[in-house]
């Protein structure tokens, strides 16, 4: 960041903090009969020393995710509710259409017991479930994993494999493409099946469009979501009269 970047970057800070300073005064003069807005100081894109977040336009991150440091998102993926992708020690690439559901964590390592320097890469088209953790590893372009897996330092997860719900992948363990692997530790289990290899790509498509709806619904301006609160309400209330009204007409002969 030049001086002139770190100068701006400063007085917006003041400005910001004058602010909710001014806000709290208020508060105390109105007494008891205050309302108090609690401000979040949560931030979706966070930097750390010199390296920020690079996130494709055509990507969605919910807002209540955190990409942290030196993480890298590509077009069509989406890092849904509750994510942390922090990378900070190491790097982290996610590839296109990639869909990184609720409550996952994807953290890096400077190095493990090997010495390795070990960033995380994943790949395109790659379903990751909900609550999953993946650290330092790599995963392959339209690999799935599975909600509350861990893949671990070094592993690897070749294309077109499956990690299971649950699973422990440990260190440097690699899962050959075709295959679904289980259990803790993970081992091989079965082939992966034909209608298995076609959902790889149709459960990408499938969060991308679904994550084009969630963009345009948190894009909205609260105006327009308390507008949409109040018609919701006022159509399920028409709705229940002409239910019951309908209920109570004289039955024909």
């Amino acid at each position: 960041m030049s001086s002139m970047g770190r100068a701006l970057y400063s007085v917006g800070f003041w400005i910001r903090e004058t602010g909710q300073a001014l806000d709290r005064l208020g508060c105390r003069l109105q007494g008891k009969n205050h309302f108090r807005e609690q401000l979040s100081r949560h931030r979706t894109l966070m930097n750390v020393f010199d390296k920020s977040p690079i996130v494709d336009k055509d990507a969605f991150v919910a807002p209540s995710a955190s990409i942290i440091g030196n993480v890298n998102v590509g077009p069509g993926s989406s890092i849904w509710y509750g994510c942390v992708l922090r990378g900070d020690a190491n790097s982290i690439s996610v590839g296109a259409g990639t869909n990184i559901q609720d409550n996952t964590l994807v953290h890096v390592a400077k190095s493990n017991l090997s010495g390795k320097v070990l960033p995380t890469l994943i790949g395109d088209n790659v379903t990751v479930g909900n609550s999953a953790v993946l650290h330092g590893c790599t995963v392959d372009d339209e690999a799935y994993i599975g909600p509350s897996a861990t893949v671990l330092d070094g592993a690897h997860v070749e294309k077109h494999a499956i990690v299971d719900s649950g699973a422990l992948v440990r260190q440097n363990t690699r899962i050959p493409s075709g295959e679904v692997w289980g259990g803790n530790p993970a081992r091989f289990l079965r082939k992966v099946t034909e209608e298995e290899r076609a959902f790889f790509s149709s459960s990408a498509v499938d969060y991308s469009k679904l994550a084009q709806v969630h963009a345009a619904e948190n894009a909205k301006s609260l105006d327009e979501t308390d507008f949409k609160k109040l018609l919701y309400k006022k159509n399920a209330r028409d709705a229940e009269y002409d239910s019951l009204f309908s209920e109570n007409l004289p039955k024909a002969a």
